[in-house]
């Protein structure tokens, strides 16, 4: 028997009785490691004679692919093992997990409602920054620094003096900033104030802003957009009423109340939203700050309205308590999905 036969039966033998997968690595190494002892016969070619070398050659090919191949199929075993055991362990009588179903959060689903009328109206979504400076939230809006809505029981101020904006009206000065008239936008997002937590007050609460800049822009137009909002969320019955009432950015003001059948309120009137006309003292500041006379209050007129989604959601799904919107409890929102 040929050496090289030999060598290749000890190390199939030593490769068949590898316990475990550290044993085989030893093994590959000892045979074919850079080291190993069918590597260092490859050296001991330069050593034989010319009519040695073909035959020698031919079969230390042959047996570094049997060791190779032994490898691997010893390898295979142990990675098959592994999947068998771990299988062997799971108790198939055991109940399973139930993988349960998301669904979107109510207050989601009121804004993507929402947001999906107004598209229908032409109207575009634009956005804004949850943080602001007091010219955007207030000075811009026509918001004098006496007002109540900036004592710091009612805004949340940061140490280096900006704020967390207190209505999504912030976006439509930043909107006509950006560009010309005429608009047509919505702004969803998050507003903050300094209220006491309760069943209809929270510190956090979303919004939807809506502008409309165009020439010869009237209540008129104002009144049929929300009118034509309510209805499409609450029902073609519901009936809606305009109250006058003041807001600093919008000359006149008007609160939105709607009653309707199908909310559980019935012919109570409901309060849903605050509108009016835009103030030409909001277009003076946009555009002194533009540094042009693009909203001009002689050509341009505008409305602006506000709609709070935690309040239409709670009175759209008849949910008590705001609090609930935030509370992560599966037994309310699995009613949502």
């Amino acid at each position: 028997m040929h050496p090289l036969e030999q060598l290749r039966d000890d190390a199939l033998r030593e490769i068949k009785s590898a316990r475990d997968e550290r044993a085989l690595e030893t093994a590959r190494l000892k045979y074919l490691g850079r080291s190993g002892t069918v590597s260092a016969w490859g050296e001991q070619m330069k050593t034989l004679a010319k009519e040695e070398k073909p035959v020698v050659g031919k079969l230390l090919n042959e047996v570094r692919n049997a060791v190779t191949a032994a490898i691997d199929i010893r390898a295979q075993q142990f990675r098959s093992q592994k999947e068998t055991g771990g299988l062997a362990k799971i108790d198939i009588s055991l109940p399973g997990t139930p993988h349960e179903l998301g669904a979107l959060h109510p207050l989601t689903q009121m804004l993507e409602r929402s947001i999906e009328i107004f598209r229908r109206m032409g109207f575009a979504l634009a956005d804004g920054p949850d943080v602001e400076d007091e010219w955007h939230c207030f000075d811009a809006l026509n918001t004098p620094p006496e007002h109540p809505a900036r004592n710091e029981q009612d805004t949340f101020y940061l140490p280096d003096g900006r704020l967390l904006r207190t209505h999504t009206s912030t976006v439509q000065i930043r909107t006509m900033q950006s560009g010309p008239p005429p608009i047509r936008v919505i702004a969803p997002g998050a507003a903050y104030r300094r209220d006491e937590v309760d069943a209809t007050h929270s510190a956090q609460f979303h919004q939807i802003e809506g502008l409309y800049v165009d020439e010869n822009v009237s209540v008129a137009d104002l009144k049929g957009s929300l009118e034509f909002f309510m209805r499409e969320l609450f029902g073609a019955d519901t009936a809606v009423q305009f109250r006058p009432h003041y807001f600093p950015f919008t000359e006149p003001s008007l609160e939105v109340y709607v009653k309707s059948k199908a909310l559980k309120k019935g012919e109570q009137w409901i309060e849903v939203a605050g509108s009016g006309i835009v103030h030409p003292a909001v277009f003076e500041a946009v555009n002194k700050a533009r540094g042009d006379k693009a909203y001009d209050p002689e050509k341009w007129t505008g409305y602006a309205f506000g709609l709070g989604m935690d309040r239409l959601a709670m009175i759209l799904f008849d949910i008590p308590d705001i609090r609930l919107f935030a509370q992560n409890d599966l037994r309310f929102l699995k009613q949502f999905a």
